[in-house]
């Protein structure tokens, strides 16, 4: 007899992978594409004016270029509103040619002066322009198709009346000549790629439309002015906000476990720092060391000092670390006293109980019961906090304005937001986001119970 298969399973965990897919996978694929992949690394070059057109060769970006032709094409309504954009009005015109036959072909914007308009503003009616130059040619050619290169179907006189029957917006393509890594290349590319210098016959490639694999935004990342500032505050902001939360918290949840009289209310007065905000935070303990705040206003009431001390300067950058520190401190050590308190209500009275009659004192009991007994709650503790001390942020604007003292998440920020290089926001992103893989990593490997390590 087949047995019928169970969904109930496969249906419960069916928003968990939707919900890794959305919110984990596809912004890591996304962080990596940014981060190592240059989407305008390269110009294609097409053999022909056309989009159509195969690709000849690639250049890239930035690359020093020469004009050898120029070519109109038509160019879609999405596209009319990019930097670099060169475009050339094109008309379908009716007008007996020299011999008297009427022809209706293309002529450019720059050959027909509209003499009628319609009411909408459409060019109906024009003249041929005369050219100037006693070497020019008097005569003004009508083409096939809207661009200088196709066929000549006729040719005009100056002055001679035309009938507009439609309009055309064409792109400017260039026919362009390079190197790529020392090899010459030539080929066609539309103009919003190129910038062109004042003497109209060279310019060079200002972005490409093909992308490669690099590794020049991880590069920019540690040339950054910024990065190595950012990384040294990080790891002493994580070396001095991590050990002091842990031992807090440990004391703080012990407190809370000895069930002293007024033990709700004191649980309640640990975990105030839950409900107020990163900036808040900030902008309180701003309030405190700021020149004005209440920490000079303390010391100058019990004369320690005599007139205020500027604590959050350039000058004074240590102490603006012990302002994020103590900040920092208060905001988050209610985060592991929590997790501490839920490990310690799974340990058994009984056996703290059997080590007190044994004669073991509190910290005996501390050290060789409460903390291995702890040892999964401070793994994920650790973890947690660790990985929240790499994404601190606001504290940090509050008091320092992001410049003086800068960690790695202002510097995700200020490459984002301030400079508008999202590649490097990524590589930065993707350096939080290894770093704090690889602390995690060390957590479960050092802080393990007995039965994990025997397991390995």
């Amino acid at each position: 007899m087949q047995t019928k298969r169970n969904w109930v399973p496969y249906l419960l965990i069916l928003p968990t992978f939707i919900y890794l897919i959305l919110f984990f996978a596809y912004p890591m694929v996304r962080g990596l594409n940014l981060a190592f992949f240059d989407d305008e690394a390269n110009l294609a070059l097409h053999a022909e004016a056309s989009s159509d057109a195969a690709i000849a060769d690639l250049i890239p970006q930035s690359a020093s270029i020469e004009i050898l032709g120029r070519q109109g094409n038509l160019v879609a309504e999405e596209v009319l509103d990019e930097n670099n954009l060169l475009t050339e009005i094109w008309f379908t015109i009716e007008a007996p040619d020299v011999d008297g036959n009427t022809v209706t072909g293309w002529a450019s914007e720059s050959r027909i002066r509209v003499r009628e308009e319609a009411e909408d503003g459409t060019p109906i009616m024009g003249t041929v322009r005369r050219r100037l130059g006693s070497n020019a040619d008097p005569l003004t050619s009508v083409y096939a198709e809207p661009n200088e290169n196709s066929d000549v179907i006729g040719q005009l006189e100056a002055r001679t009346e035309v009938q507009i029957v439609e309009l055309a917006t064409l792109e400017v393509w260039f026919l362009l000549k390079g190197e790529n890594n020392g090899t010459p290349v030539e080929g066609w590319a539309p103009s919003r790629y190129i910038q062109i210098f004042d003497d109209e016959i060279t310019g060079r490639v200002d972005r490409g439309n093909s992308g490669e694999f690099t590794t020049k935004f991880v590069e920019k990342m540690v040339n950054d002015r910024f990065f190595w500032p950012a990384m040294r505050y990080t790891a002493i902001l994580l070396l001095l906000i991590i050990p002091t939360q842990f031992v807090l918290a440990i004391v703080m949840a012990l407190v809370i476990q000895a069930q002293l009289r007024f033990n709700s209310f004191i649980l309640y007065i640990f975990a105030i720092p839950l409900g107020v905000s990163d900036l808040a935070v900030g902008i309180l303990w701003f309030a405190i060391f700021t020149q004005n705040g209440l920490l000079n206003s303390f010391l100058q009431t019990v004369g320690f000092i005599e007139s205020p001390s500027s604590w959050l300067t350039a000058d004074s950058r240590n102490w603006i670390l012990v302002a994020i520190w103590l900040a920092e401190v208060w905001r988050a050590t209610s985060i592991v006293m929590v997790i501490v308190v839920s490990g310690l209500q799974a340990i058994s009275s009984e056996v703290l109980e059997a080590a007190e009659v044994f004669g073991a004192n509190m910290w005996q009991r501390l050290r060789y019961i409460i903390l291995p007994l702890l040892r999964p709650s401070l793994q994920v503790a650790l973890i947690l906090r660790t990985i929240l001390a790499f994404q601190v942020f606001a504290v940090v604007i509050a008091l320092s304005g992001g410049d003086v003292v800068t960690v790695l998440a202002n510097e995700t920020y200020r490459q984002y937001f301030d400079l508008r290089n999202s590649n490097v926001a990524a590589a930065y992103a993707l350096l939080i986001l290894v770093i704090s893989m690889f602390t995690a990593v060390i957590y479960l490997r050092a802080i393990r119970t007995q039965e994990e390590a025997s397991a390995t």
